[in-house]
């Protein structure tokens, strides 16, 4: 059953029935909460189709001090109503039927298709833990959508790091490292308007003064931390990231006081490799998209006796004693997914993910190894077709979650576009995608031919009756 809500007001401090936690300004500063937030802290990255609840609450269990949602564009949460599930006991924004087109909804209310829930939210797992990241490229969507949401997150931020067209097309993403002007405006309009830290995840520019110069420029505007990732938008996932750029950009930040908490992002493998790069750059914590992906109970933590063991830096690396097993992780995501409803296609691309090392830089695939003793394959999760289906495989019981809460299969709808070939067949989904997008193009480029030729008639027509 889910209930709808009334956005949560924005001046209390109190904890509602509804799991809401109602921030207030006077309970700390901004700044200071931002701080106690990411300090020392190994945070989950936002990655689209894969931070949503099931990996996030997956990341938490194991240890993970700051997770992210995945990118979700600001229209894409302006489009929905915040509803209480009393089933799951979660907080979801899911899409209005009005949102969609009259098609659209046609063909819903034939295939009595559920409405899509954007986000979900657990208020009690993730109080004080979860960031939501923002796709925007304007800053009065960015507060529309920001405003909506910051009475149930601890953050906001922007992303200004994704390099995909979908995003660079809109004027988001790593397009803004091309803008200065207008991510600042977006940070500055956030910082005024929000009781909750303001935050940005960015890559690295051009060169290493570019950089620096654009991350003293969002602090100045309001950002209360950055993320930076350690490859340019252009470089290929395969390559690896540009650790000695990093660590002098974040080296740079560091000793300018830049008085914010400067978060590390990119090839972090292992514990060895998240210690050591802190120490080397004097970061305040470290963000992991594909380690994680790869075996989340990397989040694992040693033992409070071993933290200041002399030989730190090489006792927990690919072959740490503290990972579990990659057949065990899946497992765990699976009764997590349980618990969450998970819509299908969204867990079996996780879990492909989880089995392959296809975007790890090619010098660090000899030591990840893909083994699953019980022989599962990538082929054997894209033909599935339920959640069902994907429990048999991994031997895990459908019931299985991490609370007392049943749940029925395909609570919520899917937004995600997913195709198994994006793993089985990746070229071929390629090409057949650029054709599809060519024959976009040339039917717009048509379009506006037949327009313009139309207008030049009606030109002619117009002009012969003056005459006339």
């Amino acid at each position: 059953m889910a209930t709808p809500l009334d956005p949560v007001s924005n001046n209390s401090n109190e904890t509602t029935l509804n799991g809401s936690h109602r921030h207030s300004s006077t309970d700390s500063t901004i700044q200071e909460r931002a701080n106690a937030l990411f300090q020392d802290a190994e945070i989950l990255a936002p990655m689209v189709r894969a931070s949503s609840t099931p990996l996030r609450s997956l990341a938490l269990s194991y240890g993970c001090d700051l997770v992210y949602s995945e990118e979700i564009v600001d229209r894409a949460i302006t489009s929905t109503e915040r509803i209480y599930n009393e089933k799951l006991k979660t907080i979801d924004y899911r899409k209005k039927m009005d949102s969609f087109s009259a098609k659209v909804q046609r063909r819903m209310a034939k295939n009595n298709d559920p409405l899509p829930t954007v986000m979900r939210i657990d208020p009690e797992l993730e109080r004080n833990k979860l960031i939501y990241q923002m796709g925007t490229g304007e800053s009065n969507l960015a507060l529309s959508a920001a405003t909506m949401v910051q009475n149930d997150v601890d953050g906001i931020d922007v992303n200004m790091g994704c390099p995909k067209k979908f995003s660079v097309s809109g004027g988001m993403g790593s397009a803004l490292l091309e803008d200065l002007p207008r991510a600042c405006d977006i940070i500055s309009t956030l910082r005024r308007n929000l009781n909750v830290p303001v935050s940005c995840k960015i890559r690295l520019l051009k060169d290493d003064a570019s950089t620096v110069d654009f991350v003293t420029a969002l602090v100045k505007a309001g950002a209360n931390a950055v993320a930076i990732h350690g490859r340019e938008p252009g470089d290929e996932s395969q390559a690896a990231a540009k650790l000695d750029r990093l660590t002098n950009v974040v080296q740079l930040l560091k000793s300018s006081s830049i008085g914010v908490p400067i978060i590390l992002n990119g090839d972090l493998y292992t514990r060895n490799d998240m210690v050591n790069m802190r120490r080397k750059t004097g970061a305040d914590a470290v963000m992991l998209a594909r380690p994680a992906l790869f075996n989340a109970s990397i989040f694992i933590k040693p033992p409070a006796e071993d933290a200041e063991c002399e030989g730190e830096e090489t006792r927990y690396g690919f072959d740490s004693k503290l990972l579990l097993s990659k057949t065990k992780v899946v497992q765990d995501y699976l009764i997590h997914a349980n618990t969450y409803d998970g819509h299908v296609k969204n867990i079996k691309y996780v879990i492909c993910e989880m089995m392959t090392n296809r975007r790890t830089p090619t010098g660090l695939t000899p030591f990840m190894p893909i083994k699953f003793p019980g022989g599962q394959t990538i082929n054997d999760i894209c033909i599935c077709k339920s959640m069902d289906h994907l429990c048999k495989i991994w031997d895990v019981s459908q019931s299985a979650t991490v609370s007392t809460t049943t749940v029925s299969e395909n609570n919520a709808g899917d937004l995600h576009r997913y195709d198994d070939r994006y793993f089985l067949d990746p070229e071929a989904l390629r090409k057949e995608k650029e054709t599809s997008e060519n024959i976009t193009k040339e039917s717009k480029e048509e379009k506006k031919d037949d327009a313009d030729a139309s207008k030049v008639d009606d030109e002619r027509v117009a002009k012969k009756s003056r005459i006339e």
